[in-house]
């Protein structure tokens, strides 16, 4: 035997036998996407102004705060923008010190967060064009990171939570869920935590309105005060409202810990305990207000407001009424920390698991059938030269599985769809070849020359169509989601394998069979 021949066999051989070995068990190398095991696909989008308000906010805190400790007196910071902010009441002669504090403020990547300009009588600060995309891309980030302990700590097995590029969008697939509502509200859930004092003038600073309680300050809140409604509800299903400190004491970012408990009646509620500052914080605050009342405050929702009766330092119990599926849920959120900013769902799609089982069924069917008839069409119209496709069609699904497996990709609905489709362009390539060795038989050439000149002659036509073809797959993959991805996957690399084996499989597949003849009269094609 030609010793080419052997080794391009030996080759084979190897690529075969690692394919075996990087898809068996197929149920452990290969995950099946959502429609075939059913689950969520969610498509979900970062209010990222949000964070940039919130960021705005505590500069403008910052700064009134700031000013004041450097004898700057009077200043009055409101929003004018969605980025942008003005100083009133600032003296003459003061635009320097307001601008240098102003200046101090650094992003994460050392970038100076403001610009400012006089305008009138007030001072205009604008956020940069830098700080500002930093804020939006870190807010996204830790939206995915929290998001995904959150979904960790449900159970979900094997989930893919990944950012769409550079936008604002996160792209969620979660297997075996069988409570798609509760799943989405334990992702939408803000849960920014605060701890504020509550007010109470004259002896009133709840009511079940807001003008009640606005009647108490004579229709006019204090610039520290706040209006948030309650979680409870009187006896006519009407929420309380409550007047607290804009100020927090302390928030959920200074929690060491939270968890399920029951209170002394046995309710469902949630205990927590402080880290070390957030402790210190804690205990100052309510050691010097004992006999005032401490607003426990989630997603600006007042959810309690026990009365402070002695100095508390790093545990305490949050109280409101829940079930114990509320406190479950409410622990597993404040353990993963709050987003950064809201969330909205753009897209949502849910497929039971017996939907899923019977897509894999009806998968396989056809993939079956399309394999048995593109075989029974290369059989009749090429003889036993149909056999040689055959064999390197085979090999051409064994490595798109082997590949599939090495990567531990996940197999969607239109995936199977890529791989029959890649059953008939791997032997379209076998069909070109077939011709054009058909063509040069009847032009007189011998058998070894009409194979030699049919590989070499339809090679440029074989390559142009698969790799346009995947060029688009590339696109599809970069630009798609969920099931789409799964298509430009198992497209991909179907064309890869049918170049591989049309090209060299099939060409030493001929070799072998004229290997050790001189002459060749006839070929069965």
């Amino acid at each position: 035997m030609n010793r080419s021949v052997l080794y391009r066999g030996l080759l084979i051989l190897a690529v075969l036998a690692a394919a075996g070995f990087a898809a068996f068990p197929l149920e452990d190398k290969i995950r099946l996407g959502l429609d075939l095991r059913g689950g969520m696909h969610l498509v979900l989008r970062v209010e990222t102004q949000d964070a940039v308000n919130s960021e705005m906010t505590k500069d403008m805190d910052r700064l009134v705060e700031q000013a004041k400790e450097e004898g700057v007196t009077g200043l009055q910071a409101v929003k004018s923008g969605d980025h942008a902010f003005a100083v009133t009441g600032v003296p003459s002669g003061a635009d320097a010190k307001i601008a240098a504090i102003a200046k101090s403020f650094h992003s994460t990547q050392g970038h100076q967060t403001w610009d400012w300009e006089r305008q009138g009588d007030r001072i205009v600060f604008t956020m940069g064009a830098a700080p500002l995309k930093e804020i939006e891309r870190l807010s996204v980030r830790q939206a995915l990171e929290t998001i995904n302990n959150r979904i960790n700590a449900y159970g979900v097995t094997e989930p893919t939570i990944v950012p769409v590029g550079d936008s604002d969008r996160i792209v969620m697939q979660l297997p075996g869920i069988d409570d798609p509502e509760r799943v989405k509200d334990l992702i939408k859930q803000t849960a920014f935590l605060e701890f504020r004092l509550t007010d109470f003038p004259h002896g009133g600073g709840g009511g079940v309105s807001r003008q009640a309680i606005l009647d108490n300050y004579q229709g006019r809140l204090p610039d520290h005060v706040e209006i948030l409604e309650g979680k409870e509800r009187d006896s006519e299903g009407r929420p309380l409202y409550l007047a607290v400190e804009k100020r927090s004491v302390v928030t959920g970012r200074d929690l060491k810990a939270a968890r399920p408990s029951s209170g002394q009646f046995n309710e469902p509620v949630v205990s927590f305990s402080f880290g070390r500052d957030g402790a210190q914080r804690f205990g100052d605050a309510t050691g010097a207000n004992v006999g005032r009342g401490l607003a426990i405050i989630l997603d600006n929702q007042v959810v309690s407001a026990p009365v402070i009766e002695s100095k508390i330092t790093s545990d305490g119990i949050i109280r409101g009424n829940f079930t114990r599926q509320e406190v479950d849920d409410l622990s597993m959120v404040l353990r993963s920390g709050a987003l950064p900013a809201g969330i909205v769902y753009l897209e949502e799609r849910t497929v039971g698991p017996s939907l899923g089982r019977d897509s894999i069924r009806q998968g396989l069917r056809a993939g079956w059938i399309g394999s048995l008839l593109v075989v029974l069409t290369m059989l009749f119209m090429y003889r036993l030269t149909g056999i040689n496709a055959v064999a390197a069609l085979t090999l051409n699904v064994a490595l798109v599985f082997g590949a599939l497996g090495f990567f531990h990709a996940t197999l969607t609905l239109p995936g199977i769809a890529g791989i029959v489709l890649t059953v008939g362009m791997a032997v379209d390539a076998n069909v070109l070849i077939f011709e054009r060795i058909k063509e040069e038989l009847r032009v007189g050439r011998t058998v070894r020359s009409a194979i030699e000149a049919g590989f070499a002659k339809a090679l440029s036509s074989i390559l142009d169509a698969n790799i346009t073809t995947l060029i688009a797959a590339l696109f599809l993959f970069q630009f798609g989601t969920g099931p789409i991805r799964g298509f430009a996957v198992t497209l991909s690399v179907g064309i890869l394998a049918s170049l591989f084996t049309a090209i060299f499989v099939s060409r030493w597949i001929f070799d072998l069979t004229l290997a050790g003849r001189e002459r060749v009269e006839r070929l069965s094609i």
